[in-house]
């Protein structure tokens, strides 16, 4: 008689408390990063604070760098960020979708502009924090795919783009280097430097005066 095969089971008990250790894990970083700086953010001393066992910390994260990518995630993709992506993505209008935008760079980079401060203050080394912004840019250039593909079925990209121009430079303009140039080198504020944007992306990337509808009618001919 054949043997069934075993279905496998997530307990939803072991799962909140897998994910409640591994945010006091985070939460402890973050302690420790303030108070005794990067030195001082053994993977011993986070295992204690955390009250879980080293072997925990390296189970789940891997490494101390895999700890530092943890906390820039919660603090750049969190719940709010889902939400302001979903926004954008369900608006019916190209522009106001493309506007929409905007918001979400200055929500990623205002958040990451305060980790990146505690993890420089805190004396995390220049290679570490290159190595964690390289990450975070590829993530942030995947998860942008959407949008530009929204635009393109809409029909309301500018001719001369393709697609991977127009994702090429719809990642450039919500880039942090031109955040980092506006606000933290020039001196706007996130509201300025949002309005900016919203109005940069929309003529960089849209058909001027064009309906999704007429758009459609144009490329059916």
């Amino acid at each position: 008689m054949a043997k069934k095969a075993k279905r496998s089971y997530k307990s939803p008990v072991r799962q909140r408390q897998a994910g409640d250790t591994r945010q006091r894990i985070v939460e402890s970083v973050r302690e420790l990063l303030q108070s005794e700086g990067y030195a001082g953010m053994t993977i011993e001393a986070i295992a204690r604070r955390a009250e879980v066992s080293a072997q925990s910390v390296y189970a789940i994260f891997k490494s101390k760098t895999g700890i530092l990518v943890e906390l820039l995630d919660q603090s750049t993709f969190g719940p709010d960020y889902d939400q302001a992506v979903q926004k954008a993505l369900s608006a019916s209008d190209p522009e106001t979708r493309l506007r929409l935008a905007a918001p979400i760079a200055r929500q990623i980079h205002d958040a990451q502009s305060a980790t990146f401060d505690l993890l420089r203050g805190a004396g995390v080394v220049a290679p570490a924090l290159a190595k964690l912004e390289q990450r975070r840019e590829c993530l942030r250039y995947e998860r942008q795919e959407k949008m530009v593909i929204s635009l393109r079925d809409a029909r309301r990209l500018r001719p001369e783009l393709d697609h991977a121009t127009a994702r090429d430079i719809f990642w450039m303009l919500t880039g942090r280097d031109v955040y980092r140039m506006l606000v933290r080198e020039r001196g706007w504020s996130s509201q300025k430097y949002q309005d900016w944007l919203a109005d940069t992306l929309v003529r960089s990337l849209l058909t001027p005066g064009m309906s999704a509808k007429s758009g459609a009618e144009t490329n059916d001919r």
